[in-house]
């Protein structure tokens, strides 16, 4: 299961809280895609299916699907917000290669 740094999980809370809906989790899956083979997918979503895997980060809620979990398992999410490099960014210890542009994987 994917984990979230202390920076990413503020800046989610942040962003649920701007929201202002109810039941709102992190959803992160990976998707067929991109220019290496597959493609990360971050939103927020209150349709949770039943096979759903589902942690929690302090008030963070996280979920995701069965197949995405496989690929997803010891990575983890973090956020910066710096003049150089800002925004979220994945980790992921299963990813063989990467492209220049960082969203996509293989």
């Amino acid at each position: 299961m994917i984990a979230l740094t202390d920076n990413a999980a503020t800046k989610v809370g942040e962003l649920i809280k701007a929201e202002s809906e109810e039941g709102l989790a992190l959803r992160v899956a990976v998707r067929p895609g991109g220019c290496s083979g597959f493609s990360y997918d971050i939103f927020f979503d209150s349709d949770i299916a039943d096979d759903d895997i589902r942690t929690t980060h302090g008030s963070i809620s996280v979920v995701v699907d069965p197949s995405s979990a496989r690929m997803l398992d010891g990575a983890t999410l973090d956020y910066r917000d710096g003049l150089q490099d800002s925004g979220f960014s994945i980790d992921n210890p299963n990813a063989q290669n990467s492209c220049g542009c960082g969203n996509s994987f293989s």
